[in-house]
């Protein structure tokens, strides 16, 4: 079965084709979503990618989270539909509400852009299913507002409920708790600032990304076969 993948696009993505090319070189179907259309068009899974969607004003992702797709992207999450955000795409899903805590700028008061070791904290999501906890993946970030916080009830429910997805192993922006990514209670929601999609190919430098990606293929497919 080929799944179909929806990558959702805003004024200011710059990382939609990126993890379009990622998602079909590993067999799925990638389909991009405009941010203007209140549909995700039957989906079976959401990414939503990186970049500066309306040109990050006001603060990241403040803008996105009122286009019309976001509707269509928190019924697709509430209805158990694999959703993924990565780097702007993070920040947008807590814009969004659809999870905890805010991305603010980065310890420092620098751009980062990097390679980073990242430890794989939990496989009860749709973006790590098929790695195995304390794995480390060699995975680059590239953003100014990746240094992750929210408050101490939130960051108690997080660590209780397992919900820290992956972990900087050396802390590059003042992350709260070296967070580098996080799930809904569910596990079907997940945001992180790493970027998978750029670690799809070892002519690239690592393909460490892949067993993410090919995690949210397997969540896509679980899905589709469950509303067969």
């Amino acid at each position: 079965m080929t799944v179909r993948i929806g990558v959702v696009q805003f004024p200011g993505t710059n990382c939609e084709l990126d993890v379009q090319f990622a998602i079909e070189h590993l067999g799925g179907e990638a389909e991009l979503l405009w941010h203007g259309d209140d549909t995700t068009r039957g989906v079976d899974a959401i990414v939503v990618p990186g970049g500066f969607a309306h040109g990050d004003y006001l603060r990241t992702g403040a803008i996105a989270r009122f286009s019309p797709v976001m509707r269509a992207v928190g019924e697709h999450a509430r209805a158990g539909g694999p959703v993924v955000g990565i780097c702007n795409g993070f920040q947008v899903l807590c814009e969004a509400h659809l999870l905890p805590g805010a991305l603010q700028k980065n310890a420092g008061l620098k751009f980062l852009c990097q390679t980073v070791d990242l430890r794989v904290e939990t496989t009860s999501t749709a973006l790590t299913n098929l790695a195995r906890v304390g794995d480390v993946l060699r995975i680059p970030i590239n953003h100014f507002e990746g240094n992750f916080v929210c408050d101490e009830r939130a960051l108690a429910e997080l660590r209780a409920e397992n919900r820290i997805v992956v972990r900087y192993v050396d802390n590059p922006n003042g992350s709260l708790d070296d967070i580098a990514g996080i799930c809904n209670a569910e596990g079907n929601v997940v945001g992180l600032m790493p970027h998978p999609e750029r670690a799809s190919d070892a002519l690239l430098g690592s393909d460490d990304g892949v067993v993410l990606l090919k995690s949210l293929i397997a969540a896509a497919t679980t899905r589709a076969t469950m509303l067969v």
